[in-house]
């Protein structure tokens, strides 16, 4: 799987020198392939087709470049490279065996779950026909009212109160968005089917498994304004806010420090390799400071008819504050990344180190976000980092560090801005939906500008690593699209009721530290036989994402939801 067969065949009465750099792998050193003997000799090698390869042959005797040139290699490929000699030496090179279709399961995989989603869609319609009047009263004719004072928590009121009048429901786009972000999450950590795309990037740009975690924290933000503003109206004081705040913080820091940083595949304990930061502690700690901010500095209403000339604004005018809060941190961040001095690294420094910028500065992974990390951590850190394999580096790298963590802060408070606008312009929903797409609009623009719309050129890349300003933005921007349209499919016109996405949505802790514990074990996961393509590794990916909504799902039914 990802791999290829290159033989290459020497006509020459000279030694030859195959080189390769990817070109995923910004300004990276040349690395030596295989030596190929001279008098019709071959060597073969095995090569990554992740990413588009840049080959280099090279005389020995020489010191000359014969050939050099790029190519994507396919999966199950076999390759030939003949090194002829003519007027001078050129390189030809043929195809042996076809490559397998890569994207073929995907394929299939689409189809299959096209096929399922239309037909949950149409039984509803099938059912309704044959239920009786009653039935169909009781079921399909809900109204569309809604409420906004969902739990940040992820799960729904478990006592039911008896009212005389209709309670209105739960806002669906948000427990629905929070359960596609952790669907997918769920996918991502079960590797993907094995794809490059839908794993994390080795260091600047974007994949699948990079926006995942972005939007869960937008989601926090805007859970934490709709569950604080619920509470405050139930007449909660805030010093029993503060204990409630204090005590979740305190249960994701000791969950992720604890649960997530053993397994008893490991072994004995050992503080060695305890890894400190991790995903629970930056989302703990997230959650603590933007609570922090609604508890001390948010206002309960907005007043709408009070005319004031900051009205258009008024949802940003009146948390000057928090802004004032938010700007300051992102400041720090700024200095701190491009102008904290480094030792025997360049200033301002973003790159992965290793062979990468020409091989200047193989011990800077990450600049000074980690060289604070491994000041502070030493090596008691993520030691797999995605850069590791493409980049060579030798650094540790966390990719929940310190600095990044300030970002976090500052994306979880896009996703408050998103909360504040569905409470403030309630049952004006043009309103909402066009602050909306502002929002993305502005955010979207500020990112292209940041990273100028390439992936390695900008003025600060766009990096899930690092968690840079142009990534906050990038993914805030998204985010308030992708809310923006659940809320219109889902509150405003009812088209969709957010399966299957909501029942994880409404119990994502549990779905989360479940899958995290139990994702190497059967059923979720197995050894696999067949791993010549991704066929088996897709379907594994798929199934146990799949259990995992089934189980969330079972739960909703048995009105069993986790709440910290």
């Amino acid at each position: 799987m990802d791999q290829a067969l290159l033989i290459f065949h020497n006509q020459l009465a000279e030694e030859v020198q195959v080189f390769y750099t990817s070109d995923h792998c910004y300004k990276c050193l040349y690395q030596h392939l295989v030596t190929v003997k001279p008098n019709n000799n071959n060597a073969s090698v095995v090569i990554s087709t992740k990413f588009t390869l840049t080959m280099q042959l090279d005389s020995q005797s020489r010191n000359v470049t014969l050939c050099r040139w790029s190519q994507t290699y396919g999966e199950g490929g076999h390759y030939s490279v003949w090194i002829q000699m003519s007027e001078s030496a050129s390189c030809t090179d043929a195809v042996d065996k076809i490559p397998n279709d890569v994207y073929l399961p995907l394929l299939v995989a689409a189809l299959l779950l096209g096929v399922i989603a239309l037909l949950f869609a149409v039984a509803p319609y099938i059912f309704r026909r044959r239920c009786p009047s009653e039935c169909t009263k009781s079921i399909c004719c809900q109204g569309s009212q809604y409420s906004v004072d969902n739990d940040e928590a992820q799960a729904c009121e478990a006592e039911e109160e008896n009212t005389t009048k209709a309670k209105p429901t739960r806002l669906l786009s948000l427990d629905t968005f929070r359960g596609f972000s952790l669907t997918v999450m769920v996918f991502v950590n079960y590797s993907g089917g094995g794809y490059w795309f839908f794993q994390h990037a080795p260091w600047n740009g974007l994949t699948l498994g990079d926006i995942v975690m972005p939007w869960f924290v937008f989601i926090i933000g805007t859970s934490v304004v709709l569950a604080l503003r619920s509470m405050q109206r139930k007449g909660v004081s805030r010093l029993q806010l503060l204990r409630k705040i204090t005590w979740r913080t305190v249960v994701l820091l000791m969950l992720g420090f604890c649960f997530f940083n053993y397994s008893p595949r490991d072994g004995p304990l050992s503080w060695s390799w305890l890894r400190i930061p991790g995903v629970l502690q930056r989302l703990g700690f997230t959650y603590f400071v933007l609570s922090l901010l609604q508890t001390f500095w948010g206002h309960e209403e907005i007043p709408l008819r009070v005319h004031h000339w900051w009205n258009p604004v008024q949802d940003v005018v009146l948390y000057w504050p928090q802004w004032l809060i938010i700007v300051l941190l992102e400041t720090l961040w700024l200095c701190i990344t491009l102008l904290l001095p480094v030792p025997n690294c360049p200033t301002g420094y973003l790159g992965a180190g290793g062979i990468g910028d020409d091989g200047l500065y193989p011990n800077c992974t990450g600049g000074a976000a980690g060289y604070i990390d491994r000041w502070m951590f030493g090596d008691n850190m993520y030691r797999y980092p995605t850069c590791k394999e493409l980049y060579r580096s030798t650094q540790p790298f966390d990719p929940e560090g310190v600095l990044g963590t300030i970002n976090s802060v500052v994306i979880g408070f896009l996703g408050m801005q998103a909360g504040k606008i569905i409470i403030f312009y309630r049952g004006i929903n043009v309103h909402i939906l066009c602050r909306f797409l502002v929002w993305a609009v502005i955010l979207g623009i500020s990112a292209a500008i940041l990273s100028k719309c390439t992936r390695d050129g900008g003025f600060i890349p766009v990096n899930k690593n690092l968690w840079s300003l142009s990534f906050v933005l990038c993914m805030g921007s998204v985010s308030f699209l992708l809310l923006g349209g659940m809320y219109y499919v889902t509150d405003i016109k009812g088209w969709w009721g957010g399966q299957p996405f909501i029942y994880p949505g409404m119990n994502s802790i549990f779905v989360y530290v479940g899958h995290t514990l139990l994702g190497f074990y059967f059923p979720f996961s197995w050894e696999m036989r067949f791993q010549e393509s991704h066929w088996e590794q897709l379907f594994q990916s798929l199934w146990g994402t799949a259990l995992w909504v089934l189980i969330a799902y079972l739960l909703y039914r048995k009105k069993f939801f986790l709440k910290i």
